[in-house]
This record gives structure tokens, C-alpha cells and sequence, in this order.
């Protein structure tokens, strides 16, 4: 791919890319053109160099103003966005004054700075962003030539469309905008309608483009304790790198906390873990330092981390597309990987949801320390309705008694057995 400045053309050969991802094919010619774009497209597919290098054609290093504005949901993936622009940068024979503000670093060694100089490319969250363009009114954002919002819909989620929305508003009237999001909310239209001038649509994210390297294992706990059968796949499985999710941070420390226990190579990862501790951690998840991480949803989107050979769900998430987001985080650059979860009886509605959207689910069980097929589970649901129903019809006929005495609940579950024995014969003699 060819770019109107010399020195981008070293820095897209420095990270390694021999053709361009279909999100750069499609993006950049539309950004080049100055046309505002909606991109939706998975985690992983190449977004961020499809904003980073327009951004960077555009830049005029001659001007000490706010040229580029780039708004991501969390502290995590704006330093990871800030680092690829640091990186693209150091090939420009001039120097270009890229800064990052997010939440948890010196806000007011950011105020003093800002007071000195305007940046010409702005990362950061949108809270942090706020404050310094809304509130403090220090970070003259109005002289912006492109505004970009990455992981939208995360954001939406996490609350700060009102945020964003009004950081928008300071803008100029004739700014280009560019969304990129996994999805497209009912709750983001009133956004994109309010801001973004005819914009260009386009939907990367194939049906089920996520199916094509991921082998999707669904383990039933049959109501045991889900520890219990967590434990059993962890001595199964032998993992390059795994990311083991969970729904909540207090399960995400437990989880951890037994890990630690029986002496396993992991390290925990949520939002209340201090940014600067965060940071360093992902630094050492880098370098390989660890077999097992024990996460949140923080980390099912946008966070690049490579050679993840497995993710565990040990809580399916409750949003059956941010399934799809922690999935999607194994089997990248025509690597396989698989996405195991742990699920029971009322979960059956979920994964039908899954099956819906393509998801191509195995059904497996962990028998004598191995990885089994397990009968498909709309098979063992009709034969469980079955006996059910037979069940209700004895059980109506033999309830439990109102005055119970010592061993009761023996004598009446012999006289079950004695009436399902009764029934089979006159089955039979029929």
C-alpha cells in the first residue's frame, strides 16, 4: 500500500504487514476522501491502522493545534492506540506532538502542559477527555479536523455516550467523523444521526466469520459445583495462553485465588486493578509470562494480545454478542483456537441464541480425565422432557405427606420405584 508521506511506508513495512486487512482496504480510501464512515468490525481485524494512517497523511506538523481527536472506552486500549501512533510518528522526519489523557495519571501536569502547548493528536477516554475539553476548557479541541470513536458500542455500554456526545458538540460543525463498533445499538442511532453528515456504512463482521477457526465447546456441569468441573478441564487442557472469564470481579478473584493455590502460572486482570499495575501487567502477558489470565469483559475487546490458544467461559456472559467478542480473541492470523464454556440446564435458551447466530457448538464431557463427545444437547433436553412428564404423572399420583417421620424421604422414593416398576410392566403386558 502506497501513503503520501515517505516516512509511513517504513513504518507500515516495521509492523510487518504485507497486505492490507479488507477494514483497511475499505477505510482508509474513505477517510482519504474525507467522507464520515460507519465501520462495524470484530476485535483483532486491523481498525486501528485504518484511522492511524489517514490520520497521519492529514497531519500538519507545521501547526501546533488539535488537528485529530481519538476517543476509546477504556485506559488500556488508549495507550495501546497512543503506542501506535508513537510508533508510526518516530519514522516522521518532524517531530509530532501526540498525547494521551486518561484517568488515573496527573491531570494537573496535563492542565500545565496543555496551558504551554496544544497537541495535534489527541487519545484518550472519553471521561478524562470531558473534563479537560468540556469542563476545564484547556484541551481546544475545536480546531479538530477528524474525530474518531473506537469501540463505540463499548463505550455505550460503559455509559459515556453523554460524554462523548457532548465533546462532539465543541467540535467544528464541518469535522469528520469516523465509528468504529463490533455492533450498531438501537441506543447509538440518535448519535450517529446527530453528528455524522451522510455517512458511509460499512459491515465487516460476516454471520459467521468467527466460526472459521474457533472450535466452540460447550461442557455441562450437570449441577455439579462449577469449581469442581473448572478443575477437571484445567488438568485436560494444556494451553499456549488461556483467558478464563468470568461476570464479575469477585469471581474473578476467587478464581484467581484457587489458581494461586495449586501453584498455576496466572495473573488476574479487571477495572479495579490500578491502571499503572494494569500496564505493567499486560507488558508481562506480552512477553509470555504467564499460561492462565483470569479477566473480565475488560478484556474481550479491542486490548491486542496475541498467541491466545484458548478462552474459558466460566460464566457465559450475560450479552450472548459478547460472547462472540471473547471467543474472537483466539484463532487470529490463521491460528486455530478454542472457546470452552461451562454451562447447565438454564442456559439452554442462550446457546439456542448462539446456534442462531452461527455459532457452530461441539458438546463435550470430561470422562476418566479426557475430552469426550457428549450426546447433542437438544437430544438429552428431549429425552429429560420425557422423563419428566412420566415423572409428574407417578409423583401425582404418590405426593410427599404433609406429617412427616424418620426416614421418610426413603420410603417414598421406594414407593416411586415401585410404581415406575408397575407402570414398565403394564407397558409390557400391552
Amino acid at each position: 500500500m502506497q501513503f503520501q508521506k515517505p516516512y509511513l511506508s517504513i513504518a507500515w513495512d516495521t509492523w510487518g504487514f504485507k497486505d492490507p486487512t479488507p477494514v483497511q482496504t475499505e477505510i482508509i480510501p474513505i477517510l482519504r476522501k474525507h467522507q464520515d464512515v460507519v465501520c462495524t468490525a470484530k476485535t483483532g481485524s486491523g481498525k486501528t491502522h485504518s484511522y492511524l494512517m489517514p490520520i497521519m497523511e492529514m497531519i500538519d506538523e507545521a501547526i501546533n493545534e488539535v488537528q485529530a481527536v481519538i476517543i476509546s472506552p477504556t485506559a488500556d486500549l488508549s495507550e495501546q492506540i497512543f503506542k501506535f501512533f508513537k510508533m508510526a510518528s518516530a519514522h516522521s522526519p518532524q517531530p509530532i506532538d501526540i498525547r494521551l489523557f486518561i484517568g488515573q495519571t496527573d491531570k494537573e501536569e496535563a492542565i500545565q502542559k496543555l496551558n504551554v502547548k496544544q497537541p495535534q493528536i489527541v487519545i484518550g477516554t472519553p471521561g478524562r477527555l470531558h473534563d479537560l475539553i468540556v469542563k476545564e476548557n484547556i484541551l481546544k479541541a475545536h480546531t479538530a479536523k477528524i474525530l474518531i470513536v473506537d469501540e463505540a458500542d463499548m463505550a455505550m455500554d460503559s455509559g459515556f455516550l453523554t460524554d462523548i456526545d457532548q465533546i462532539a458538540i465543541t467540535l467544528p460543525k464541518q469535522v469528520q467523523i469516523a465509528v468504529f463498533s463490533a455492533t450498531i445499538p438501537v441506543g447509538m442511532r440518535p448519535f450517529l444521526k446527530k453528528y455524522l453528515h451522510q455517512p458511509l456504512m460499512v459491515d465487516l463482521n460476516p454471520v459467521d466469520d468467527h466460526n472459521l477457526l474457533i472450535k466452540h465447546t460447550f461442557i455441562r456441569t450437570k449441577e455439579q459445583d462449577k469449581m469442581v468441573v473448572f478443575e477437571k478441564l484445567l488438568k485436560v487442557i494444556q494451553p499456549y495462553l488461556a483467558i478464563c472469564f468470568a461476570n464479575t470481579i469477585a469471581q474473578v478473584e476467587m478464581i484467581y485465588g484457587w489458581m494461586l493455590q495449586h501453584k498455576m502460572n496466572a495473573v488476574m486482570f479487571h477495572g479495579d486493578i490500578p491502571y499503572r499495575t494494569r500496564k505493567q501487567i499486560l507488558s508481562r502477558i506480552h512477553h509470555l509470562d504467564y499460561q492462565y489470565i483470569v479477566a473480565t469483559d475488560i478484556l474481550s475487546r479491542g486490548i491486542d494480545i496475541p498467541n491466545i490458544s484458548h478462552i474459558i467461559n466460566y460464566d457465559l456472559p450475560k450479552d450472548s454478542s459478547f460472547y462472540i467478542h471473547r471467543s474472537g480473541r483466539t484463532g487470529r492470523i490463521g491460528q486455530d483456537g478454542m472457546a470452552i464454556s461451562l454451562y447447565d440446564l438454564e442456559d439452554h435458551r442462550y446457546i439456542d441464541e448462539l446456534e442462531r447466530r452461527g455459532i457452530r457448538c461441539v458438546y463435550r464431557e470430561i470422562i476418566s480425565g479426557e475430552l469426550r463427545d457428549a450426546r447433542p444437547r437438544q437430544e438429552r433436553s428431549k429425552r429429560s422432557l420425557q422423563l419428566s412428564e412420566t415423572e409428574r404423572q407417578i409423583r401425582g399420583k404418590h405426593p410427599l405427606p404433609t406429617k412427616v417421620k424418620p426416614g421418610y424421604k426413603v420410603k417414598h422414593a421406594q414407593k416411586i420405584k415401585k410404581a415406575k416398576r408397575t407402570q414398565q410392566r403394564r407397558g409390557k403386558s400391552a
